[in-house]
């Protein structure tokens, strides 16, 4: 059972719970970030409207795309147009920057703590903005690695060169044939390094993120936490949501704090140490770091 325990009542109701969030994790031993599609939204990687319609017009008149992630799924005729399509989406969502710098005022919330994130992003972002490597793992893959499409090997391949040079080449939706990505074990086509079925290839690197992820809970199990969980829908709650609730629940120390634009709910059961705050992501993070500036100033 899940209680919805609404934050924009009013204006001093939502600052209060920020203030109680930027205390809680000013003070926490250590910080677990949970981090959805939400967070790179609010960071400005949107997959639909204007900026959908302003780097892929070409194959919304031809096709009637609505949004990017569809688009992606579409069973194009030609290697191609495929890889014209997932250059430039990998491109403008992998190697270009985020409108926003979101990500930035995360980092500068959790640098001086002990702090690990949990994301099923996979758009680079967090590396992008100075997070220790050693303390990310991204469980669904990255838009900057293929692997074979088979896959006759666990391995993964850098993309940045070969997508950089796609984006530039490509004319008329086809990129040219000789840029099309082949295994170089079995000669079979590429695929992006993304989890969607059972052919995702999980590396050497995904096992030791994995590994690191789990001396992180076992060595945090007891102390002060704060499970910052960040724009999860219900799409995966198995990866984040449900086992935030269930760590929570088990530690007396620990307070989940669920930030999510009309989706921030919470179990009775550990209704008493969550906060649940409805807003953008970006506007709480600006919100905490100013009640963190005032803070310093009082002490």
């Amino acid at each position: 059972m899940s209680s919805k325990i609404g934050t924009m009542k009013s204006t001093s109701g939502y600052w209060d719970k920020i203030q109680e969030a930027g205390s809680k994790i000013q003070n926490a031993d250590a910080v677990l970030i949970g981090a959805g599609a939400g967070l790179s939204a609010s960071a400005g990687f949107t997959y639909s409207g204007k900026r959908f319609a302003d780097n892929f017009p070409d194959f919304i008149e031809k096709y009637g795309f609505k949004d990017m992630y569809s688009a992606g799924f579409y069973p194009y005729k030609t290697l191609e147009e495929y890889w014209a399509y997932w250059s430039r989406y990998v491109f403008i969502n992998r190697y270009q920057d985020a409108p926003r710098s979101v990500y930035d005022d995360l980092y500068h919330l959790v640098q001086d703590k002990d702090y690990f994130v949990l994301t099923t992003n996979v758009d680079h972002c967090f590396q992008k903005a100075g997070f220790d490597k050693q303390r990310l793992f991204y469980t669904q893959g990255d838009y900057g690695l293929w692997q074979c499409s088979i896959p006759c090997c666990q391995k993964t391949y850098d993309n940045e060169t070969a997508i950089r040079n796609m984006t530039c080449q490509q004319t008329n939706m086809r990129i040219p044939s000789e840029l099309i990505p082949c295994c170089p074990v079995c000669g079979a086509p590429m695929a992006m390094n993304l989890r969607a079925d059972n052919t995702f290839v999980e590396d050497d690197g995904w096992h030791l993120a994995a590994q690191r992820y789990e001396t992180f809970l076992q060595s945090h199990r007891d102390l002060s936490i704060v499970y910052l969980e960040l724009g999860v829908g219900g799409n995966t709650p198995g990866i984040i949501k449900y086992p935030f609730w269930r760590m929570t629940a088990e530690n007396p120390k620990a307070v989940y704090v669920c930030v999510n634009l009309g989706e921030a709910h919470v179990p009775v059961e550990i209704a008493e140490r969550s906060i649940c705050i409805h807003a953008d992501i970006g506007e709480m993070l600006g919100g905490i770091r100013n009640y963190q500036v005032k803070s310093r100033h009082v002490h």
